[in-house]
């Protein structure tokens, strides 16, 4: 069954961080950005598996957004997001209607990435494309959520994974082509002003793959 009840209960709370944590989550959107492909018509046909709020859909320009929590998608749908309520194992959406699905710090809390991942393969587009956001579980953060996570409201329900253990879960279900960067250097408290991100991983925290189908 998928983590609802933290994410119902203290919505408001969830919410709030990204405005009491500005410059953690302007970093952590500058790199998911970064691999958002965008033209002469705009960036295509979005979705977000685990929208929330909506506080990355609404400022990356995607319009659809998939949570199994009824509260955090109210939040969504006034930040302008068409919420659909679903879980990532069982996507309710035809095959290859998405050019990009964007997954942020959502895998931690899917029962099945397996399931998930090959659900996002069918939804997408040929030439469509994965972004992952998540925390690297050997990463500096990682760590310390795992050693803090039963005090946790929200990560005690979460699993962590290491950037291997999702790339190779990517590439069973038939992605490639992958791409990888990295941001969140140090301890939270030490963020006075939004981070670069650079290629690769093993010094961030926060890790983004873009996959291809």
């Amino acid at each position: 069954m998928p983590v609802i009840e933290p994410f119902e209960e203290y919505c408001s709370e969830y919410d709030q961080w990204f405005d009491e944590n500005r410059f953690i989550y302007l970093s952590e959107l500058a790199a998911l950005r970064h691999f958002i492909r965008a033209d002469e018509w705009g960036v295509g046909i979005g979705m977000e598996i685990g929208v929330g709020t909506g506080r990355f859909a609404a400022p990356l320009g995607i319009g659809v957004g998939v949570d199994p929590s009824p509260r955090m998608g109210e939040v969504a749908s006034e930040r302008g997001i068409s919420f659909v309520s679903g879980v990532a194992e069982s996507l309710p959406f035809r095959g290859e209607e998405f050019d990009f699905v964007l997954m942020m710090v959502t895998i931690c809390f899917v029962d099945d990435v397996k399931k998930a991942f090959d659900e996002v393969y069918r939804v997408l587009k040929v030439n469509g494309y994965l972004i992952v956001g998540f925390i690297d579980k050997y990463s500096f953060l990682g760590r310390t959520y795992l050693h803090k996570k039963e005090k946790s409201k929200f990560y005690r329900y979460a699993r962590f994974y290491s950037v291997d253990e999702v790339i190779a879960g990517l590439r069973y279900t038939g992605f490639n082509d992958f791409k990888m960067i990295q941001t969140i250097f140090g301890g939270l408290e030490g963020i006075t002003a939004v981070q670069p991100f650079r290629a690769g991983h093993g010094d961030g925290s926060f890790v983004v793959i873009q996959a291809l189908k």
